[in-house]
């Protein structure tokens, strides 16, 4: 799967924008503050990173793709980068992260709960969760290339659905809101 996942990454041009990059900034940088510490999971390229690191947040980027963490050092080197094992926990210490965004990432994970577990172990008390995910309307219409079975979406979510997961999850407060074509989550 590692090599798929840096395939992936190595078919993106370098400095490519990512969807719906300024929509998905604003959301996450409207609700995080200079000095809090956030684990930027599933990073990519460093984009969101950057744009932390500018607000005064202690970054921290984690990724499973080796080329993705190495194009996120070049682009935000005032971050540390920690290369992640799919599937396995997250290697980090309890409590260790005041904000955890997952920008475009629950969509592409297979145990969805399991990953959404262990964000709750590593974020602090009254820590939040800032997620995105691509949003698939009720009726949806000409999306061919969108499910196209070579994609690398393993999940589509929808506004009930998202709200369900991050519940099963153990987050105790959850809003979802639609956001033009992507969903955006704060759950604590």
């Amino acid at each position: 799967m590692q090599d798929w996942r840096d395939a992936v990454w190595r078919a993106v041009p370098e400095g490519a924008e990512p969807e719906r990059f300024a929509a998905r900034r604003d959301f996450l940088l409207a609700h995080v503050q200079a000095g809090q510490r956030v684990l930027d999971l599933g990073c990519g390229d460093g984009a969101f990173a950057v744009g932390l690191i500018e607000a005064g947040c202690v970054v921290t980027m984690a990724d499973v793709a080796g080329e993705a963490l190495r194009r996120a050092r070049g682009r935000a080197p005032g971050a540390e980068a920690v290369q992640l094992v799919e599937g396995a926990a997250l290697p980090f210490a309890e409590d260790a992260f005041d904000v955890v965004w997952a920008g475009e990432v629950l969509e592409h994970v297979a145990d969805v709960v399991g990953l959404l577990a262990d964000v709750r172990g590593v974020l602090r008390w009254g820590g939040t969760l800032l997620a995105t995910t691509p949003w698939h309307g009720r009726l949806i219409v000409g999306t061919d290339a969108h499910f196209d079975p070579r994609a690398d979406h393993l999940r589509f979510f929808s506004a009930r659905t998202l709200r369900a997961v991050l519940a099963d999850a153990g987050f105790a407060s959850v809003d979802v809101r639609r956001a033009g074509r992507g969903l955006h989550a704060r759950a604590s």
